[in-house]
C-alpha cells in the first residue's frame, strides 16, 4: 500500500514524497522493519520522539510526530496530535474489518457488557467477538489475553484478523485511557454504551470531570456521526451522558428503573438468579436471568440495549437473555466449601463495585458475608479507604489482604485501607492465607466473596526492571481450600 494514498485517505498532510510502500506499523521501535510507518508519542514513562533515529535505522518509512519532533530520512508526517493521525493512518491499513462495531464505556461492568453483547448475538445467529479485560473472545468462545483496551495497532490488527476469521459483530471496552490516548480510533462504531461512573483512576486523570470526559469521548467522536448511544439511566452521571449524546445527534436509547427504552420495572431475586420485569416499545415481559445481583441486571440489559441498537429483534434478543453465561471472575461461583458455603470471586476493586458485589450477594445471605480483598499499588491512594469503607459497611466479617502491591509496600496499603474500617477488619497480608481463613470460617449459611482480582492469573510485585507477576488465581485458590 503507497504511502501517499493512506495519507490522503486519512486527510492528513505531509511534506515529502509519497510513493514510498508501507508494510506496517509500530509504536514500538523495536518492532520497526523496512517499510514501517513509526508512532513516536510523548508518554507519561517514554517519549517515543526519542526514539525516532532508531526506528528509520531499522527501515521506518515515515514518522507521526508532533510538528516540533526531529525526523531526518524518514517522510515526517506532523500532527499536533499525533496518536490520533496515526490511528487514522492505521485504520486505511488494517483492512477489512468486521461491519459491525460497539463500544462500552463506564467504571464498572464493560467487561461484563461486550460479553453479553457477543453471547446474545450469537444466539441471534451472528459470528460475534468481544474484546477487553478478559482478551479477545472469540465466536467459539476461545479467549486469548489482553488489556481492557490495547494499543492502537494491536487493536485494529485484531480487528482485522477478527474480520478474516468471519466475524461480522465485535463489542469492544473503551476505556478511559483508551479513549484519552485515541486507542480506539478508526473503526466505524454504530453504538456506544455508557454503564457508570465512580472514583477510580484518579492517578491518571486530575478530577471526576476530566475522567467523565475522557469517557465521554466515546459520545463526542468515536461513535459514527448516525449512531447510537445506550445510556444506563440510573446512575448519578446519566444525566450528563444523555446531554453528550444530544449534542451529537445520537440516536438514544437508555435503560433502567428511569428507561425510556428498556425500562426495569422490578427485580426479584431468586436462589441461582433473578427474575426482571421489562418494559419495551409498551409491552411488558418478564425475563429469568440466570446471574445474581442488580448490577449484573444493568449489564444485561445495557447489552440487550446495544442489541436492539445494533438491529436486533426486540423478542428474541429479551428472550435470549435468559441464556446468558455467567462471565469469567464476574461474580463468578468459585466452590463451595464443607459445611455448604458458597465462595464468588469478583473483579471489584473500587468502592462502588465492592458495594455492588455485596448487594448482589445480600438477598442470599441467611447467615455472614465474609469478604476478603486489597488495593491495588501505584494506583489512586485516595480509593483506599472508600474501599474500607465499603467493605465494611455491607459485610459482617472482612479480611482485608493484599492485592496487586507492585512497587508499594503492602503492609502501607493494607493499612491505608483498614482506615476505612473502623476496627472492624482483620488483617492477613499473605492472599491464600486470608481466602483460606475465610473459608474456614464460613458456616452453612454464609457466604465468601473475594473481590479484587477476578479472571486475574497473576500477582504483581515490583515495578520498572523488579516487576515479577507471581501465578496466583482467585479461583483456583478458593477451589484449593475447599478440599
Amino acid at each position: 500500500m503507497k504511502l501517499g494514498a493512506l495519507v490522503a485517505a486519512a486527510g492528513l498532510a505531509f511534506d515529502g514524497s509519497g510513493e514510498g510502500n508501507v508494510s506496517g506499523f509500530a509504536i514500538d521501535h523495536r518492532k520497526v522493519a523496512p517499510g514501517t510507518v513509526f508512532g513516536a508519542f510523548p508518554g507519561t514513562r517514554f517519549n517515543g520522539e526519542d526514539f525516532i533515529d532508531a526506528a528509520i535505522q531499522a527501515g521506518a518509512v515515515a514518522v507521526v510526530a508532533r510538528p516540533q519532533a526531529r525526523v531526518s530520512g524518514a517522510v515526517h508526517i506532523a500532527a499536533d496530535e499525533p496518536r490520533r493521525a496515526f490511528a487514522r493512518l492505521a485504520a486505511g491499513f488494517f483492512t477489512p474489518v468486521p461491519q459491525t462495531v460497539v463500544a462500552v464505556t463506564g467504571t464498572n461492568g464493560k467487561t461484563s457488557t461486550v460479553e453479553m453483547t457477543r453471547q446474545l448475538w450469537r444466539m441471534a445467529g451472528h459470528s460475534a467477538a468481544s474484546i477487553g479485560t478478559l482478551g479477545v473472545t472469540t465466536a467459539d468462545e476461545s479467549v486469548s489475553t489482553g488489556l481492557t483496551t490495547p494499543d492502537i495497532v494491536t487493536f485494529l490488527s485484531n480487528m482485522t484478523g477478527l474480520a478474516r476469521e468471519g466475524v461480522t459483530h465485535v463489542a469492544y471496552e473503551a476505556s478511559s485511557h483508551g479513549l484519552d490516548q485515541f486507542r480506539n480510533e478508526g473503526l466505524r462504531v454504530i453504538a456506544g454504551a455508557f454503564t457508570n461512573l465512580s472514583r477510580d483512576h484518579l492517578d491518571y486523570h486530575a478530577t471526576m470531570e476530566d475522567y467523565f470526559a475522557a469517557k465521554m469521548r466515546l459520545f463526542d467522536e468515536v461513535v459514527a456521526d448516525d449512531g447510537s448511544a445506550v445510556v444506563w439511566a440510573d446512575d448519578a452521571w446519566s444525566a450528563q451522558a444523555v446531554e453528550h449524546a444530544g449534542r451529537r445527534g445520537l440516536r438514544l436509547l437508555t435503560v433502567g428503573e428511569q428507561g425510556t427504552a428498556v425500562r426495569l420495572l422490578s427485580r426479584t431475586p431468586t436462589q441461582l438468579g433473578q427474575v426482571l420485569e421489562i418494559e419495551h416499545d409498551g409491552a411488558r415481559r418478564k425475563v429469568t436471568l440466570p446471574l445474581i445481583g442488580a448490577y449484573q441486571a444493568a449489564n444485561a440489559l445495557v447489552s440487550a440495549g446495544l442489541v436492539l441498537a445494533s438491529g436486533g429483534e426486540a423478542g428474541a434478543t429479551f428472550d435470549a437473555l435468559s441464556r446468558l453465561q455467567p462471565v469469567r471472575g464476574r461474580l463468578e461461583r468459585a466452590a463451595i466449601n464443607r459445611a455448604g458455603a458458597p465462595v464468588y470471586v469478583d473483579y471489584a476493586h473500587t468502592p462502588d463495585a465492592i458495594e455492588a458485589a455485596i448487594a448482589a450477594l445480600r438477598p442470599h445471605v441467611a447467615g455472614r458475608l465474609i469478604t476478603v480483598f486489597g488495593a491495588g499499588g501505584d494506583r489512586d491512594e485516595g480509593k483506599r479507604p472508600e474501599m474500607g469503607r465499603s467493605a465494611c459497611a455491607g459485610s459482617e466479617v472482612v479480611i482485608v489482604t493484599d492485592d496487586n502491591p507492585r512497587g508499594e509496600d503492602p503492609a502501607l496499603i493494607r493499612s491505608a485501607v483498614l482506615k476505612g474500617c473502623d476496627g472492624k477488619a482483620r488483617e492477613i497480608g499473605d492472599r491464600r492465607e486470608a481466602i483460606a481463613a475465610a473459608i474456614a470460617m464460613a458456616a452453612r449459611d454464609d457466604i465468601v466473596l473475594v473481590a479484587g482480582k477476578g479472571h486475574e492469573q497473576g500477582q504483581i510485585v515490583g515495578r520498572g526492571d523488579a516487576v515479577r507477576v507471581l501465578p496466583f488465581d482467585d479461583v483456583q485458590v478458593a477451589r484449593e481450600c475447599t478440599t
